[in-house]
């Protein structure tokens, strides 16, 4: 699915340290940065409430966003998040900006589709493992997908579906070390164990501890 642009207002942070960005977060704003492309890094604050439900959307991890700086647009990636350790408070963010002609390194997330009807599942009665959920990629800006469809409808029993096999959109390509081509999922069926399997099944003893005597 091609990227959307989703958009988040940010403002130039005059004050830097500790002590300030306690105060930014008392007024309820985030401090944050955001870096890269030709220009010098950028101290920003964000609205807090605003900034904290953008998060709670996938989109908002993996799509180009433009930020409106200071009434200026710049195309970012949302590249890290700090989070408070026990409360639902965001405590800064880092952004990274965007050039068309450059390519980025992204980590996009897998939507599984049609497992449901695989002949895995409805002839064999498998069970598909989903074992990564998310897929490093390459690509450039405007061939950003907001996530990668990977279609579940041919996995027979015991079939394993790798990184290599997946079809991915034009222009963008996974990013892999050498010689390595994980797996994506895999189709098998979970064996069912009889009570004469686990009767038989070596182990210790089962004792049962007796009452204590009564006290005459």
């Amino acid at each position: 699915m091609a990227n959307q642009v989703l958009e988040i207002s940010a403002q130039s942070r005059k004050e830097e340290g500790r002590g300030a960005s306690r105060r930014s977060r008392r007024g309820g704003n985030v401090p944050g940065i955001i870096y890269g492309g030709d220009s010098a890094p950028t101290p920003i604050l964000l609205d807090h409430n605003t900034l904290y439900h953008a998060l709670r959307k996938e989109a908002f991890h993996s799509s180009i966003l433009n930020v409106t700086l200071d009434g200026k647009n710049v195309r970012a990636l949302l590249r890290d998040v700090q989070m408070h350790p026990y409360k639902q408070q965001v405590l800064h963010v880092d952004f990274q900006r965007v050039e068309g002609n450059k390519k980025i390194h992204m980590r996009i997330p897998l939507h599984f589709i049609n497992a449901e009807i695989s002949p895995a599942v409805k002839l064999g009665g498998a069970l598909i493992n989903q074992v990564i959920n998310e897929l490093d990629i390459s690509c450039l800006p405007k061939d950003l997908p907001e996530f990668i469809e990977v279609d579940l409808s041919e996995m027979q029993v015991g079939d394993t579906l790798h990184v290599s096999e997946l079809k991915l959109p034009a222009g963008v390509t996974a990013v892999l070390l050498r010689g390595q081509d994980p797996t994506v999922a895999s189709a098998s069926v979970v064996k069912e164990v009889s009570d004469e399997e686990i009767a038989a099944a070596p182990g210790e003893p089962v004792t049962t501890a007796q009452a204590p005597a009564a006290k005459e």
